[in-house]
């Protein structure tokens, strides 16, 4: 049996968090990337002892934590005809190909730093695999996802407002809609 099974009970804030080595101000440490999922494994006051999935401890103010509504569901019942996560981790590995890369075209030389800071904004992926859990950001709705295997639905959501761009993009040729969409495409246009 696997003796660590990470089970998240909150999230970080929008726009991250400080961290703290102890109690104590004077020991700051490394900051949380915003909504990421921790475990409160202590509370000290206002301070709280926070547990990562990779292991990883720190404090926090406790009063900035998000907290999970529910834990994530569990697989007991018959699967239902659910958001299918192939197209999320596509998503998600897209976005991901298309940071490596200008990384790359950075690192070369072929992009100067103001030319790829210009063109990664925006740009977000964020993906957690824990054995057959996995968690991936959906950036269309500003929202992470939870995947048992089975199903894909979501699991802690913003109100982050999007900057307007500094200037309009140009327009590219609309290319035809599929006459079907999957499960995750129809949940992505029918929320908000």
């Amino acid at each position: 049996m696997d003796e660590f099974a990470f089970r998240p009970t909150h999230i970080a804030p929008p726009g991250g968090m400080a961290t703290w080595a102890a109690p104590d101000p004077a020991r700051p440490s490394a900051r949380l990337d915003e909504l990421l999922p921790v475990r409160l494994v202590a509370r000290q006051g206002d301070w709280a002892r926070v547990l990562c999935s990779n292991g990883w401890t720190a404090w926090v103010d406790a009063r900035l934590l998000i907290t999970l509504p529910d834990a994530p569901p569990v697989a007991g019942g018959a699967p239902a005809r659910t958001a299918d996560p192939r197209p999320a981790l596509a998503d998600a590995a897209a976005a991901l190909e298309r940071h490596r890369a200008l990384l790359e075209r950075l690192a070369a030389g072929a992009l100067d730093l103001e030319s790829f800071r210009e063109q990664t904004r925006g740009l977000r992926v964020g993906l957690v695999v824990d054995g057959e859990a996995l968690w991936v950001f959906d950036p269309v709705h500003d929202r992470w996802c939870y995947c048992d295997g089975l199903q894909l639905q979501t699991y802690a959501a913003t109100d982050r407002v999007e900057p307007e761009p500094a200037s309009p993009a140009p327009a590219e040729p609309a290319s035809p809609a599929p006459a079907e969409p999957d499960d995750y495409a129809r949940t992505r246009a029918a929320e908000p």
